[in-house]
């Protein structure tokens, strides 16, 4: 029986080859910074006293204007001002406060507040919920395997604790 054997963990197994790859290619990029550092005797020097880009030519006449370096215009993305802005579901009129100056219970708004805070949070990823719900990610079980394997085992500890409790129960009444 394979009750008591511990079964390998696919994910532990994965996590220890990155770790060991993840050290290769750091002792590799050591190798290649070294080489880089020793390599050729003559050092490159940059100075910074000006600004990156700019440069200045030296005439017998005196200092000229720094000449620009044909650099393009830089390109601005669109941002969308919504995502960043916080939204404001609260509305602030009168119809919202009583004559005391406080603000009226809001049913519907603690109902939606309870919806929310039961279903949880919408995922960002729903491909990937439904893959790992059904399995579809190769070398781990599906969700729905574990949430069956949790109820099993819930349900034979209950079993073996009324069992023991009507034992002990038993034992209480006869002695």
């Amino acid at each position: 029986m394979g009750w008591f054997k511990k079964q390998s963990d696919p994910i532990s197994d994965r996590a220890s080859a990155l770790t060991s790859e993840i050290a290769s290619l750091e002792a590799q990029i050591k190798r290649l910074d070294e080489k880089l550092h020793h390599g050729p005797g003559q050092p490159r020097l940059r100075s910074t006293a000006l600004p990156h880009g700019l440069t200045i030519s030296h005439t017998a006449k005196g200092p000229a204007a720094p000449a620009p370096t044909g650099a393009p215009d830089p390109v601005f993305e669109e941002i969308n001002q919504e995502r960043l802005a916080p939204r404001t579901d609260l509305e602030t009129t009168a119809e919202h406060y009583n004559e005391l100056g406080l603000r009226k219970y809001d049913f519907p708004a603690l109902l939606e507040r309870l919806r929310h805070f039961f279903h949880g949070p919408s995922t960002s990823n729903p491909k990937l919920v439904s893959y790992l719900a059904a399995g579809g990610v190769q070398g781990l079980r599906p969700l729905r395997k574990e949430k069956r394997v949790a109820r099993n085992r819930f349900i034979a500890f209950t079993i073996f604790l009324l069992l023991t409790l009507v034992g002990l129960f038993y034992m209480f009444l006869r002695g």
